[in-house]
């Protein structure tokens, strides 16, 4: 027979759990915080909730680096999302190369070819949490404000953007 513990015969107290339970609950709230202030702070900023848009961004300015560089055919490439057209133009006749760098040379949205560009701010378009695509607003040679989109389930781009966006640089 087992006689009930009292107060006498108790294990002594150890902090240790107590310690580890504090210890995660501070973690979870400081990462939660962070997180937060992450998460608004991209967005705050112009590109996006969590910074999720920068990829898209990223897109955009390697875009305009090969129009700057007068390598119309990597910024085919990147408009497109396809390293590999050249091996089949005919699927891009509708509007080919020759085309694009007329649009992009003396027909371009700054009416000069690009010689500078800065990436500006960035916002979700489209339905959904984070929408269909992105709006990449881009500083164009000094001043000229250029609206890229990006579609998110493919990366290709479009000019212009389906809406232009209100900021100042």
């Amino acid at each position: 027979m087992s006689l009930p513990m009292d107060m006498m015969n108790a294990p002594a107290y150890d902090p240790t759990r107590d310690n580890q339970r504090r210890n995660v609950i501070i973690g979870l709230l400081i990462t939660l915080l962070l997180l937060g202030i992450v998460t608004f702070t991209g967005y705050v900023m112009g590109h996006g909730w969590l910074f999720t848009n920068l990829g898209y961004e990223h897109r955009a300015n390697n875009f305009f680096d090969a129009l700057e560089a007068k390598d119309y055919s990597k910024a085919y490439a990147i408009y497109y999302n396809d390293p590999d057209w050249q091996q089949h133009p005919a699927k891009y006749s509708d509007y080919p190369l020759a085309r694009f760098t007329e649009d992009w040379t003396v027909d371009s949205p700054v009416h000069a070819p690009i010689t500078s560009h800065h990436v500006d701010i960035s916002k979700t378009d489209g339905s959904g949490n984070f929408g269909t695509g992105v709006i990449v607003a881009v500083r164009v040679n000094g001043g000229h404000k250029v609206f890229m989109y990006v579609n998110r389930a493919d990366k290709t781009m479009t000019w212009p953007a389906p809406h232009e966006l209100q900021y100042n640089p």
